[in-house]
């Protein structure tokens, strides 16, 4: 029994290679083989066929000094004497036994050369076979490495792209086929990958802003209370009074960041909703808030239903009114109307107030956008950001546009129900 040097090395190699030839994991290696394998089936069946039409061939002529016999024919074999010197009627080559021992034997060789011409011929076709099969299957492992080059070149550039060169695209030139369609695919993916990155940190850089200024607010304030030497109760107060007020301020915006990441999430479960009895309900809310506040609120509430998900659509309806209350001016008004539009749901909040610019308008609904970031009202710019991803999340369109006396006109319009199909979280609405 030979030894091995390292058998376990060789045992290990042995099942790698097996496992190669049985399953292959590259492409390349399975499109030779599919190359490969159909030439070899493509000529076997060429060779069957081949073999099949030669041995079927019987026809074959014997000629026996002056007899032509064609076994296979139509008509029996003619036989031509032979006239001998003494002018007898006599066949040349015996009488006629002999003539058909002669003709059997001569037939029975022609069938022996026959079987032989068949048999070389086959084993020389079953050798082109091989060699033109293992030129087929070099061929085909060229043919497949120049398919698969372009994609080997994208999955080298995929590889290269990161958060910090997102940017960067395929970029593959060339005709209208399948792996330019890919390619154009995978660009596109990118650019919304982009899109999403950039708004990533654009949110994450205004929610860190937004919750640094009230923490150096109140270290502040908790410092001041430590460095005075001569505190009083009043000062204590005071000092509390505004730390709750922050607290209050950053606990509204924890929830409204809560409130944004729900909505982008999307819909689990829709359910049937009552628009209009969310509307009474919000209305019913804010009407004490706008008294005070010396705003005329005129509500138009007809019955309305919709597919959703109820504490979304409520958020949403208390949103657009907190936002059309605390941006108006004195004396002002808000409008809300509710009802159904071509058998689909609508909402649509209009106010007065500071005039809008139109180019303004799409900004706004940004998350920690504002007109005027002087004031400090208690407001974080996420209002409308909300109401926004609420209405991507049930497949509703949303229109906004200045309003002629100052403010916003917001437009939600709900799609039919059954018929939720909301796009991606994070998806821009629809504008005028």
């Amino acid at each position: 029994m030979p030894v091995r040097l390292f058998p376990r090395f060789a045992d290990f190699l042995d099942r790698a290679r097996v496992a190669a030839l049985l399953k292959p994991r590259r492409v390349r290696m399975r499109l030779t083989l599919l190359y490969g394998g159909l030439f070899v089936l493509s000529g076997a069946v060429l060779l069957t066929v081949t073999y099949l039409l030669v041995a079927g061939t019987t026809t074959s002529l014997v000629l026996i000094d002056g007899i032509q016999a064609s076994p296979g024919a139509d008509r029996p074999p003619r036989i031509h004497r032979s006239i001998g010197v003494d002018g007898t009627g006599a066949a040349a080559g015996g009488g006629p036994g002999d003539i058909d021992q002669q003709a059997e034997a001569l037939n029975e060789q022609a069938r022996h050369t026959h079987q032989e011409m068949i048999d070389n011929l086959m084993f020389n076709a079953v050798i082109a076979l091989a060699i033109t099969s293992v030129i087929s299957i070099w061929l085909g492992w060229v043919v497949a490495g120049r398919v698969l080059r372009p994609l080997r070149s994208m999955t080298t550039t995929i590889r290269r792209i990161t958060a910090r060169n997102v940017h960067e695209r395929l970029a593959v030139e060339g005709p209208r086929d399948e792996l330019k369609d890919l390619a154009d695919t995978v660009d596109g993916l990118l650019g919304r990958l982009e899109t999403a990155l950039d708004s990533h940190k654009r949110f994450v850089a205004n929610a860190a802003h937004e919750l640094r200024t009230p923490l150096t607010l109140e270290h502040a304030l908790l410092e001041e209370s430590l460095i005075d030497r001569d505190p009083t109760v009043d000062t204590f107060r005071t000092n509390f009074e505004r730390l709750l007020t922050i607290s209050k301020q950053q606990g509204r915006l924890l929830e409204a960041l809560l409130f944004l990441a729900t909505s982008e999430r999307g819909l689990d479960r829709p359910e049937p909703v009552d628009l209009a009895d969310l509307a009474d309900e919000a209305v019913d809310a804010v009407r004490p808030a706008a008294g005070s506040r010396g705003l005329r609120l005129d509500a138009r509430i007809a019955p309305a239903s919709l597919e959703g998900d109820p504490a979304l659509v409520g958020r949403l309806v208390a949103n657009l009114l907190d936002n059309a209350l605390s941006y108006n001016v004195p004396d002002g008004r808000v409008q809300l109307t509710v009802g159904t539009r071509a058998g689909r749901a609508f909402l649509t909040a209009a106010n007065t107030g500071q005039r809008v610019p139109d180019d303004q308008v799409d900004r706004l609904f940004h998350p920690f956008q504002r007109l005027s970031r002087s004031a400090d009202d208690g407001h974080h710019g996420l209002g409308l950001s909300i109401v926004r991803s609420i209405v991507d999340a049930h497949g509703a369109e949303l229109t906004a546009r200045a309003g002629t006396d100052g403010g916003l006109v917001v437009d939600v319009l709900f799609p039919e129900r059954h018929r939720i199909t909301g796009p991606p979280a994070g998806t821009a609405g629809t504008w005028p």
